[in-house]
């Protein structure tokens, strides 16, 4: 076992599986990810996005949607046969869905789940298959701050991250046994595309540092938007030997935004 303690080549040797790695947090994630020495698997269904990710042989991409589980599951075969068992599964792969829950369409609502929640279902389920019978590794979901505080016009969104947080807590008692480790990370508003789409449909970085009492909305008491490098670190924190004793675990990367929880 690695000692307990960050510094350059934490995750050396070790085969990371990534998911909505093209972008935003996962890709920051990968970059730092490669930085401490470990080998990447990142999948997305961005095919664009992946393919600007740098990192050499010990970098392997591909294209995969993640709500389907076919697609995931021959994913995690061929990531194994490439580098190995996985030893450290980190679940991104996200979409924004906003809309009052009275305006929403099936296919809106269906959608938010089956890239939110069942992505996330499908990557787990078959990761932690083999981590079970090698009784080693570490799962970090990422939720959303949204999944515990309502939000007008993020009904869909919200539900579908609860799930995601829930799902994990649930995973993590099943795998405690085994003495794998799971847990969520959940951020605030954070400078990604996601953010930026919300942005552009009236809302604006000013006004999220701010709040909106008329929205019920608690401002960020940092003043800042994170950074997807910022929300990196707790992720490699609670994926890390340094969190050895850290499992259903949710921690909150907003600023203290949600300061009200």
């Amino acid at each position: 076992m690695k000692e307990a303690a960050g510094g350059p080549g934490e995750f050396a040797d070790e085969h990371v599986f990534v998911t909505g790695a093209a972008g935003g947090i996962g890709a920051a994630l990968v970059q730092a990810l490669l930085a401490e020495g470990a080998r990447v698997t990142a999948i997305d269904a961005d095919a664009a996005g992946l393919a600007a990710l740098t990192g050499g042989e010990a970098l392997r991409t591909e294209t995969v949607d993640v709500s389907q589980s076919q697609a995931v599951k021959a994913a995690v075969a061929a990531s194994e046969v490439a580098f190995g068992p996985i030893d450290r599964l980190v679940c991104v792969a996200g979409v924004l869905q906003m809309g009052r829950i009275a305006d929403l369409t099936d296919a809106q609502w269906a959608r938010a789940f089956a890239i939110n929640t069942d992505g996330v279902f499908h990557a787990c389920r078959e990761v932690a298959a083999g981590m079970i019978g090698r009784r080693h590794g570490a799962i970090v979901n990422v939720s959303s701050n949204a999944a515990t505080t309502p939000r007008l016009a993020m009904g869909a969104y919200a539900a579908s991250k609860a799930a995601v947080t829930a799902l994990s807590n649930c995973l993590a008692l099943e795998l405690a046994e085994y003495g794998i480790r799971c847990n969520v990370v959940s951020p605030g508003s954070t400078d990604t595309e996601m953010q930026r789409a919300m942005w552009r449909q009236g809302s604006s970085r000013e006004a999220v540092i701010e709040g909106n009492p008329a929205q019920y909305r608690l401002g960020i008491p940092l003043r800042k938007i994170a950074r997807p490098d910022e929300v990196v670190q707790a992720i490699l924190f609670l994926l890390s030997e340094r969190a050895s004793h850290i499992t259903l675990h949710d921690l909150r990367v907003d600023g203290g935004a949600t300061l009200d929880q």
